[in-house]
């Protein structure tokens, strides 16, 4: 595809030969010949003057940073992202439903259903939904149009799962939140009767889990991202466009707004608020409501082993520390009080 036509297609200022020829994209660093890349990362500026690339894409402050031809885009990740997906569309796979499949429910003729899935009864696939081998689809799911389902996804009954949404390989959907009651020295099973509804066009990562809810629903909102290996409780609910990195963990009952991040490996307890547009650094431990916007962080900094040995000691003596502090301050204010 030559440069011009991406152009034509997605948008963008194009700056030098529109003839040239791109057939893949790749990173400053190690691109070649017939492949384009993109700076979005400042630290990078420099490999602008040292790639092999073809073109590249830029933003418009570093549009006069290289002479090779170029697309300067207000957002060049974004860029970078459609011309991948325009470069590399997904495979054209043959509509069909294995033999070996067990199908309960009436089918769109465009759905594929392939080896050893399982479909329960009452099942509901919009169009064109794919369902890779090994899939369990449990009874009264309903699929959204042009879902994507990859190896061994177990959906237990009841949930929802919206259209244009791909959930990867080994994820669980709607097992039992983790509901017990204390009785005496034993634990008594709490039935979890809630479903997870997912929104449209949501991308789960492989592994993650999402428990149905106790009572009401487990809601993951519209375009909402979850990396692999996430765990989310019963009635967490996941306002639209949130994004979170991997081995995050979310307490039940918890509630996010709109467009929030959490960084890998954070942890956020149960029955929360968090309100739209709180970003959460990885590794962070949420403890408190979140309502205003903004980024946080409860991450101890990075250092030496010794010296965090150190400084751990001296966090364990704070205590006793301000209240002399307290103490002196007390004698000091007494003592003005006498001259």
């Amino acid at each position: 595809m030559r440069l011009e036509q991406i152009v034509a297609q997605l948008g963008g200022r194009l700056i030098g030969d529109g003839s040239v020829e791109i057939l893949q994209v790749g990173a400053l660093s190690s691109a070649g010949r017939g492949q384009i890349s993109f700076l979005t990362n400042p630290k990078y500026r420099a490999q602008l003057k040292t790639t092999h690339a073809s073109a590249v894409i830029v933003s418009e402050k570093n549009a006069s940073d290289t002479e090779i031809p170029r697309i300067v885009h207000a957002n060049p990740y974004a860029y970078y992202a459609r011309v991948t997906a325009l470069l590399n569309p997904p495979p054209t796979r043959a509509q069909r439903v294995h033999e070996t499949a067990v199908v309960l429910s009436p089918l769109p003729v465009s759905v594929t259903i392939d080896a050893h899935v399982v479909v329960g009864r009452g099942v509901c696939l919009g169009e064109n939904v794919v369902l890779y081998p090994g899939c369990v689809i449990g009874d009264d799911v309903s699929i959204g149009a042009d879902t994507v389902i990859y190896p061994n996804v177990v959906i237990y009954p009841r949930c929802v799962i919206g259209a244009r949404t791909i959930i990867h390989a080994g994820a669980v959907i709607g097992s039992d939140g983790f509901g017990f009651a204390k009785e005496g020295e034993r634990w008594v099973k709490i039935p979890q009767i809630g479903r997870v509804v997912i929104g449209d066009d949501v991308e789960i990562g492989a592994n993650t889990s999402i428990d149905r809810g106790a009572l009401d629903d487990t809601v993951i909102g519209n375009d909402v991202k979850l990396d692999n290996q996430i765990q989310i409780a019963h009635n967490v609910r996941i306002g639209d466009h949130s994004a979170m990195a991997g081995c995050v963990g979310v307490a039940g009952s918890t509630t996010f707004g709109k467009r929030c991040t959490v960084g890998g490996a954070g942890m956020i307890s149960g029955h929360l608020e968090i309100g739209d547009d709180v970003h959460v650094s990885g590794g962070t431990l949420v403890g408190k409501n979140l309502k205003q916007p903004g980024q946080y962080t409860a991450v101890f900094p990075l250092e030496p082993h010794i010296d965090w040995l150190q400084n751990a000691a001296h966090l364990k003596r704070l205590a006793k520390l301000a209240a002399r502090v307290e103490e002196l301050e007390k004698k000091l204010e007494d003592m003005s009080k006498t001259q």
